[in-house]
């Protein structure tokens, strides 16, 4: 099998433009109630807009060359008792000398494209700030990366992965980036990869789970004092009995979701679309936005099914937490938040993660904060990496500068 990267240029079959063209022109969709609005879910007038764009309106191979304009890549890497699995990612180097090498992972329903509006930003070359070497891959059944072909593909197995990959990249020593499942993989990461080859990681979705008086009496008894704590945390659980029901779905029984996923382009719309809008803050999406972002999983290489497993396998069928077999590292860590996170958890819960040394709270943004306000998220990188930052030089040699 190869182990050399390989350029990768998108392009998706007109038969499967064709197929997609035909679902479309014959998609039924259900009534709705008079004065729903998002009480139920995604909006019939929205799903209508929806798809009528995506079927008289929307380019396609406009959005291809787009994407094509990104030096992507892909490579094998092997993954123990898993075989080698066909990796795509993005490879944006910088011009500075010093560059920092940076893993930025994604979550669902993100994917790859996810960086694409923070790329410009954190590989600028400046002496005002730090510079980065960005790698953004498609996690396994994501995007145009392969997927696992057998079941327990879960943390350790995707520590494995992204570690190997930057290895094989040459990047021995690098920083890590994630929100969603990109923070939740970057904890068992750190936990397998930390201070040998990961330096320092940062997070925009910084959950973890309940401090006790045991373990962190000091976050534990904080809480219980903190006004604007019990308010977020009221504010979860509101979340939590409301809008949590595709969690305990695709950790339970994915397939059987999988079947309409990948089967209706107007289901998945409908899945995904109900996310980008209640999970980002205010955001003003594109209808082209909308369903680029939803092709990419239509196209996606192993189909949008393959991606809802990931549920599965980091709870074991929703029968443990995502973080099982990790623990707390004192490998510098930086976490941002933002008002349009669904979940709000005391800022002092972030300690139980590892040794925090950035905080850095937003007036503005969401659940996609790279895509939503991907500059203030860069500007998170480069307060945290550059010059007078907490984790300035972590990597020997590469601190960011010329």
């Amino acid at each position: 099998m190869a182990t050399t990267e390989k350029p990768f240029t998108l392009s998706v079959s007109d038969t499967d433009l064709d197929l997609l063209r035909k679902k479309l022109e014959f998609a039924r969709l259900p009534n709705e109630l008079d004065g729903a609005g998002w009480d139920y879910g995604a909006p019939l007038a929205d799903i209508q807009r929806l798809l009528s764009h995506w079927k008289s309106a929307y380019d396609w191979r406009k959005s291809e060359a787009e994407i094509n304009k990104l030096p992507m890549f892909t490579r094998d890497i092997e993954v123990e008792g898993f075989g080698s699995l066909n990796i795509h990612y993005i490879h944006q180097k910088s011009d500075a000398t010093n560059a920092i090498p940076l893993l930025f992972v994604h979550g669902w329903p993100g994917h790859f494209l996810e960086v694409r509006k923070m790329l410009p930003l954190l590989t600028a070359k400046s002496p005002d700030y730090p510079s980065f070497h960005v790698v953004a891959l498609s996690l396994p059944g994501f995007g145009f990366s392969e997927a696992p072909r057998k079941a327990g593909f879960a943390g350790r197995q995707y520590a494995e992965l992204l570690n190997k990959l930057m290895l094989a990249l040459g990047y021995q020593e690098y920083v890590y980036q994630g929100g969603d499942w990109g923070h939740l993989l970057g904890v068992h990461a750190v936990t397998h990869y930390g201070h040998k080859h990961i330096k320092a990681w940062h997070s925009n979705m910084p959950i973890c789970a309940p401090p006790t008086l045991l373990s962190y009496p000091r976050a534990y008894l904080s809480t219980l004092f903190d006004r604007a704590a019990k308010a977020g945390l009221a504010t979860g659980l509101a979340w939590r009995r409301s809008g949590m029901g595709y969690y305990l779905e695709q950790s339970t029984k994915p397939q059987t979701l999988g079947y309409s996923l990948a089967d209706s382009p107007v289901g998945l719309l409908a899945w995904i679309y109900e996310k980008l809008v209640g999970w980002s803050d205010q955001y003003p999406w594109t209808d082209d936005e909308v369903i680029e972002w939803i092709s990419v999983y239509w196209f996606s290489r192993a189909g949008p099914a393959a991606s809802l497993r990931i549920y599965y396998e980091m709870t074991g069928g929703n029968s443990h937490d995502t973080a099982e077999g990790t623990k707390w590292t004192s490998v510098p860590l930086g976490v941002s938040y933002f008002p349009g996170e669904p979940v709000h958890l005391p800022k002092s819960w972030a300690h139980t993660l590892g040794k925090v040394v950035f905080q850095s709270e937003h007036d503005k943004g969401g659940h996609f904060a790279a895509f939503e306000v991907p500059e203030r998220l860069a500007g998170d990188m480069r307060k945290m990496y550059g010059k007078g930052g907490p984790a300035y030089g972590v990597v020997p040699g590469k601190n960011g500068y010329d």
